[in-house]
This record gives structure tokens, sequence and C-alpha cells, in this order.
């Protein structure tokens, strides 16, 4: 009985995450305006997003090139901040390793509108003017430590005496940090790239608080303000389904690598 209430929670669960990814997916190929209504099976949506035969088609291109931009440029850094910082974490003991977890830990737990007001106020202190570097500055703060996360289990199921060894064996610190560690730490480091970018994408609070006044377009700030207006864009339901599965087909390419390398290791 446990084992059946067990599975019936976690496919419960799987719907309810799945379900609203489906019915997106299911009414882009139909033409209605109002999502829930079916008039008829149609490509239209997608032919309308690649020629851009939609109104205000522009600020919807923009605002998916920002978006991508921003979040393409704060994972990659977020990616290299937090395996340093990750190496670093590992490398302390007790009880300054446990404060330093904790503290990485912070960002992630903490509300968003409360990181997008804090980074808001940070910047208007420094007299930062908003737009693409606060933005990205801001994804940069709330990637970092998923990626730290990511890597530390990687640090921990290396040898240790491997990155010594490199040293004893007359390579530089940073040859052996690249010839060595990193290699050991690639899978953990594209994990945390891949939840740094994901997490830009989504973003909302933390852009619209950081991107300013001069008109700075990201796809979930486009999505705010054209629900506002009355309802979406119909072309969006193909947009989304489409990031929707360029993201699953990326992640099962990189599992499935990442099996086949656990298994050759085998």
């Amino acid at each position: 009985m446990k084992r059946f209430l067990a599975k019936t929670y976690i496919w419960i669960l799987l719907i309810l995450l799945y379900t609203p990814l489906i019915l997106i997916a299911v009414f882009s190929f139909t033409e209605s305006k109002v999502l829930g209504s079916w008039t008829g099976f149609s490509t239209r949506l997608y032919e309308n997003l690649f020629t851009g035969r939609i109104q205000g088609s522009a600020t919807l291109l923009s605002a998916v090139e920002n978006t991508l931009l921003i979040a393409l440029v704060s994972a990659a850094v977020a990616m290299l901040l937090g395996t340093v910082a990750a190496i670093g974490i590992f490398n302390l003991q007790g009880r300054k390793r446990r404060v330093v977890s904790f503290l990485n830990n912070i960002p992630m737990i903490n509300p968003d509108v409360i990181t997008g007001v804090s980074l808001f106020l940070l910047f208007i202190f420094l007299h930062f003017s908003q737009g693409y570097l606060t933005v990205i500055l801001a994804h940069i703060s709330f990637g970092t430590p998923y990626v730290v996360l990511s890597v530390l289990p990687k640090l921990q199921q290396m040898n240790p005496n491997v990155y010594e060894a490199a040293l004893d064996l007359g390579a530089t610190p940073v040859q052996a940090l690249r010839k060595v560690l990193i290699p050991q730490l690639r899978p953990g480091m594209v994990s945390g790239f891949i939840l740094a970018f994901t997490m830009s994408l989504d973003d909302f609070a933390v852009t619209f608080f950081t991107r300013g006044t001069i008109g700075l377009e990201t796809l979930s700030t486009y999505i705010y303000a054209d629900a506002r207006k009355g309802g979406l864009t119909p072309e969006l339901r193909a947009l989304m389904t489409l990031i929707f599965l360029i993201i699953l087909i990326l992640l099962i390419v990189i599992n499935v690598r990442q099996a086949k390398m656990n298994k050759d290791k085998e």
C-alpha cells in the first residue's frame, strides 16, 4: 500500500507539472486567440513566429534576443565564478566550510522579490545606470550558487590526491586546474551552466527591478506587459513550446552522454 501511494503521489505530481506544458503545446497548433478554444489544426502560429507576421513582432524578437544574450552571458560568468567558489569552499575546513555553504544557499531560498528590490537599491546606491549591465550582474548573482551546488558533489567524488600529484610532477597550479581539475568537474560545470541559464530565462522579479527605465524587455517582462493588455499574443504559445523542446532535447543529450561516460569508466 505504501508503494502504491508513493507511485500515485509521483504520478499526480508529474501530471500537475506537465499538463500545462502539454496544453500549451497542443493549442500552439490552432489559430484560436484564446487558450482552450480549438478551431482546427494549423501551423499558422509557427509560420507567423518565424516570418514576423505578428503584431509587435519587432518587440517580441528583441525580447527573445535580450533574454538569450543575458542568459548566455550570465550563465557563462556564473559557471566560472561558481566553479572557483566551489573549489574554495571544498578546501575550507570545519566551521568555515559550513558557514560559507550556508551563505551560498541563502540566495536560492531568498524570495525573488526581495532579491530584486535589494539589488535595485544596491545599484542606486552605487550610482549604476540600470540596463543590460545591471540585469546581467543580477542574474550572475543568483545563478552562481546553483553552479556551486552542481560542482561541489564532483569535487567530493574526486580523488583529492590527484591535484597534488600533478603539482609534484611539475605542473603549475594553472596547468593542474586546467588539465586535471576541470576535466573531472566538467559535468558539474555543464549542469550548473544549464541551471543558471534556465533560471535566467525564467526570471521576472529580479529583471523587472533591475532593468531600469530604458525600455529593456526580456521574454518574461514582455509576457507580463502583454498579459496586462488583456490577453497573451497567440504566437507566444508556439514560442514557449519551442523553448521547452530545445531545453528538453539539450537535457536528454547531456544526460545520455553522462550515462555513457559513467558506463565507460566502469
